[in-house]
């Protein structure tokens, strides 16, 4: 998948994870890395060739995959028979842009059908790096029953032999569907295990599962307003070579809400950001602990948006804090997580007709 459009970048997570994903003072390193032909290429503050699309090597011996892939919870998710023209049309602006990382599940109502419609036709899915979940066992404790029939119901949606990435769905029944992960990666029916979540107070507990040395990726919430991870999650990735995919980029339509109306502060130009969702998308993908942003959109206008953010030079550690800093400058910046989701915007597949049909029960 490597071209000669393509920035490698084979920065050090341990060496600079301290100094930039926690927001310190720069460090020698990241002096050496930003000062350019002695870094990395695609290190933070370094300029890529024109056009060159930002790949990051996922650990433990993964390949390399562009840095920016797409989440598809809620916006991918329609009533069968609705028109979904515009999600292919959004796939087709990821995948034109560089993006093969597609990210879905079957908790993900009618999602895997869009994706596997796309990712069915010659040329595509060879290429495609496909990021799935589960969350099901079986019938009774250790039984792998409904894990299976979830695996394969994925597999013939999604028209693959084979996952890239299996999650443990935001930690559910992780204690019993890990074991289970591990041996469908043995057999070959997925090729790197993980766990997810959104939400901070899980980190902990994420934290736990990656020291005990069985996970191979995670999925995390992090952005330039939740930067919880750096905390713990990030610094462990650093040292134990563990693939960070992240979920909640764009705080689900809740940071372009923030802004909306306002113009990029003139220093975004320092790095190459051309719109709010680039500003946002290339403060995450510049910590090189990140292997791959998820910003999930059902609008083909917004999806070149984001896809955009993978090319170009991405912001130094000095000016991500200064990123930050305009930030909190903007009033109602630190009550984004009072925010509901996607503000503005209706979703009403399968999940939320569901939601409604329960609700109304009760």
């Amino acid at each position: 998948m490597t071209d000669a459009r393509s920035v490698r970048t084979g920065a050090s997570r341990r060496d600079i994870v301290k100094s930039l994903a926690l927001g310190a003072a720069a460090s020698p390193a990241i002096a050496t890395l930003a000062a350019g032909p002695a870094g990395a290429q695609g290190a933070p503050g370094s300029v890529q060739p024109a056009g060159a699309i930002l790949r990051r090597s996922l650990p433990k011996g993964g390949p390399e995959i562009p840095a920016i892939g797409l989440g598809t919870f809620l916006t991918f998710d329609l009533i069968p028979g609705q028109p979904r023209t515009h999600l292919k049309d959004v796939l087709k602006a990821y995948w034109d842009g560089g993006a093969r990382v597609i990210d879905t599940s079957p908790l993900y109502g009618t999602a895997e059908y869009s994706v596997g419609d796309f990712v069915s036709q010659p040329g595509v899915n060879e290429e495609a790096f496909i990021s799935n979940k589960i969350w099901s066992t079986g019938e009774f404790l250790a039984d792998e029953s409904h894990a299976w029939r979830s695996l394969q119901q994925s597999m013939g949606r999604l028209w693959r032999d084979k996952i890239d990435v299996m999650h443990c769905h935001s930690l559910t029944n992780v204690d019993p569907i890990i074991p289970i992960l591990q041996a469908w990666k043995k057999e070959g029916h997925i090729r790197h295990i993980g766990v997810t979540h959104h939400e901070n107070v899980y980190h902990e507990a994420i934290a736990a599962w990656m020291e005990r040395g069985v996970i191979d990726v995670i999925q995390v919430n992090y952005s330039i307003f939740n930067r919880s991870a750096e905390n713990r999650i990030l610094r462990i990735a650093a040292d134990r070579g563990i693939g960070v995919f992240v979920n909640m980029p764009l705080e689900k339509a809740r940071l372009h809400r923030l802004v909306e109306g306002r113009p990029l502060p003139d220093f975004a130009q320092e790095f190459g950001a051309r719109t709010w969702a680039e500003f946002f998308l290339k403060w995450v993908i510049s910590n090189p602990v990140v292997t791959c942003a998820l910003p999930s959109t059902s609008n083909p206008v917004h999806a070149r948006e984001n896809i955009a953010a993978l090319t170009g030079p991405l912001p130094s550690a000095p000016m991500r804090q200064r990123m930050v800093a305009h930030m909190e400058t903007i009033p109602g910046f630190a009550d984004i997580g009072r925010m509901p989701w996607y503000p503005g915007k209706q979703y009403q597949g399968t999940i939320r007709r569901a939601q409604a049909e329960v609700r109304a029960r009760i």
